[in-house]
């Protein structure tokens, strides 16, 4: 389905939040985003109460106008079901439906996502207003896209997830012999005899059990998804013609598989907060985005005009604004969308910037504002083209989730920040890359990175000895392809699933003490750089070591009695870094965590703050960096500039 309905190039707006204002301020809304070139906003995503202020009575008089004075506008609209935020009374009527934690504290109204997604009665008044909605506005001209519920990512541990979790767990096993196996219910006398014992994974006494929380993130993912097709189906219903979407977030206490939702949805629309390294944090959030939606356009729902540090809220500097947008829409974005259009002056979030700042008009970020929303336009020929990109990064939700869980051989084991780490030596070395699920087609990479990908199918396993014996060139991480779907290790020695592929066998881990190093040699003694955080005694089994563990590097405060800290004596000499040919292909097996340098060494790469994205014929240029840039065959760039320009012809 072609989206958004109604708007030829690319989107351009934000969420707008009119109930939070007098009607006096809408009209100047509304002059304000015309003179700003927007052309679509998100309306309603949390007017449950306005719209709902009692159960079954129903107000739209206000988002009527709201409507029309838009379309007057030429502004198309994002509607929203307000499903995020269920007003006060629905609490109050249904406490059985507000959320439990795994602790057993239930939550009461006062914030946003207060709901236990498999409440009957939840899900029950969900359908309700979006049908409402669905009826009045399916004839409404401004009517371009419908937006379901907010950012999902609410779980629940109440009596009426248990009852579902159990549903889930019959049709994925089928029986309690098989949920078992899965579980290994033997450990610790979790055997299960009825399904009536099966429970979310609540707060208990010690460790949990692995395979049941991860199961737990399956299923919350399922259940939100299917309340995502309920409200899908009676929007369908109504407006056959309009896409429908919601907003996806990332972030790992998110229990959604993205990628497996992307293709219920009719197009991809994501939420995007860069923290620490907003130039790199944009392009990995890009990526991953354009991976979700299959290469397809997607869309960068909301991003703030600040920098959220977690901390601090950060002016974004001149020009960021746009440097980042632009990020977004080089590596696949139909458009550029924020979070808010307006400054809120109360709430919980009244410090959460705006398109509109609480200055006004006459500020800064507006007039950037104005400026972005004028080139946009003109980026619209050289957005049709695909994006080009000649590496993949493997990202697995449930690999992530696995390795969250507690009792594992180190603290800080995070495949998503791995993840990111693989895909930022690539953008700071100028590689586009696709992040994409192991399961992904890969003869059009020619490199493949696999950063700490715990979990593995064998089917997976098999997809990257296709791409290796095809000729690829496959670089794996420490603790990739240890345990199968269910969390189990695979016996035999590690890497598991991976070892013929690699042609090494892992005996042992050791896991560094934080700040401890060890040295990196090569075949000739020269100095190849570090291992951190991690390393592993490695055998050759086909293989051929590419760099060995060196001695200990002194650091403060790490003595030689630390736990751990004996691996430089145990490791000395054996492989570190290794290459197994493999079919047409080679595959690398990096046994520690290289810092950035030495990876992007291993991979031949030169870093440079020169943002270079291909598309077809064009190619889009941003200087992140404080000195200035040659753009290849092209301009020189001043620091913080930037260029789109036709690279060659026919």
């Amino acid at each position: 389905m072609d989206w958004p309905k109604g708007i030829g190039g690319l989107c351009y707006g934000g969420d707008y939040n009119p109930e939070q204002w007098p009607e006096e301020v809408w009209e100047e809304d509304v002059a304000l985003m015309r003179r700003a070139g927007v052309n679509l906003v998100s309306v309603g995503v949390f007017s449950w109460a306005r719209l709902e202020p009692s159960p079954g009575s129903h107000d739209f008089a206000w988002l009527d106008r709201v409507l029309d004075l838009l379309h007057g506008a030429g502004v198309r609209v994002n509607l929203a079901t307000p499903t995020a935020s269920p007003p006060p009374w629905f609490g109050l009527a249904h406490p059985d439906a507000l959320t439990v934690t795994a602790d057993g504290t239930r939550l009461t109204h006062g914030s946003r996502d207060t709901y236990c997604v498999s409440a009957p009665a939840y899900r029950e008044a969900s359908v309700r207003i979006a049908g409402e909605l669905a009826r009045r506005y399916r004839g409404h001209p401004a009517l371009a896209m419908w937006h379901v519920h907010n950012e999902y990512g609410t779980g629940c541990h109440c009596d009426h997830a248990a009852a579902a979790f159990r549903t889930w767990l019959r049709d994925r096993y089928g029986t309690l012999d098989a949920l078992n196996d899965a579980w290994t219910g033997s450990f610790w006398s979790q055997h299960h005899s009825a399904w009536e014992q099966v429970m979310p994974p609540r707060a208990t006494r010690y460790l949990p059990n692995p395979a049941q929380t991860l199961d737990f993130r399956r299923f919350l993912s399922d259940e939100m998804l299917t309340h995502f097709r309920e409200q899908k189906a009676v929007l369908r219903e109504h407006t056959p013609d309009v896409p429908v979407t919601t907003n996806f977030v990332f972030g790992d206490w998110v229990p959604v598989d993205h990628r497996r939702w992307a293709a219920e949805t009719d197009l991809v629309a994501v939420d995007h907060y860069p923290t620490a390294d907003p130039p790199q944090e944009t392009a990995f959030a890009a990526d991953l985005a354009r991976g979700w939606a299959g290469g397809r356009p997607w869309l960068l729902m909301e991003q703030a005009v600040v920098t959220y540090t977690g901390h601090r809220m950060i002016a974004k500097r001149p020009g960021e604004i746009t440097r980042l947008s632009l990020s977004h829409v080089a590596r696949g974005s139909r458009g550029v969308m924020f979070f808010q259009w307006r400054a809120s002056r109360g709430g919980a979030e009244l410090w959460h910037a705006g398109m509109v700042p609480h200055a006004g008009e006459d500020s800064r970020i507006f007039r950037e504002i104005t400026e972005l929303g004028a080139l946009l336009p003109s980026l619209e020929e050289a957005c049709r083209a695909p994006v080009e990109a000649e590496a993949a990064v493997l990202w697995d939700a449930e690999a992530g989730w696995a390795l969250q869980a507690p009792g594992l051989p180190s603290a800080g084991l995070d495949h998503t920040e791995e993840v990111r780490r693989a895909h930022r030596v690539l953008y700071r070395g100028g590689v586009t890359a696709d992040v994409v699920h192991p399961s992904a087609g890969l003869s059009a990479y020619r490199l493949v990175l696999v950063p700490a990908l715990y979990l593995i199918s064998d089917d997976d396993a098999a997809n990257l000895r296709r791409h290796v014996e095809g000729g690829g060139t496959l670089v794996v991480t420490y603790l990739s392809g240890v345990a199968d779907p269910c969390a189990r290790v695979r016996t035999g020695g590690y890497p598991g699933a991976l070892r013929d592929l690699l042609g090494v066998r892992v005996e042992e881990f050791h896991p560094l003490p934080p700040g401890a190093a060890l040295a990196l040699t090569g075949p000739g003694g020269e100095d190849l750089g570090t291992g951190t955080f991690w390393s592993e005694h490695v055998h050759l089994e086909g293989a051929e070591a590419l760099a060995r563990y060196g001695a200990s590097v002194p650091a403060p405060g790490i003595g030689p009695h630390d736990a751990g800290w004996g691996a430089g004596a145990a490791l000395h000499g054996l492989p570190a870094i290794t290459r197994h040919r493999y079919g047409a292909g080679t595959a690398l097996y990096v046994s520690t965590r290289l810092p950035d340098a030495d990876l992007s060494r291993l991979l031949g790469l030169e870093p440079s703050p020169l943002e270079l994205v291909r598309r077809g014929e064009w190619v889009f240029a941003v200087n992140h960096g404080d000195d200035e840039q040659q753009v290849p065959d092209g301009p020189l760039l001043p620091p913080g500039g930037y260029a789109v320009r036709r690279a060659r012809q026919g």
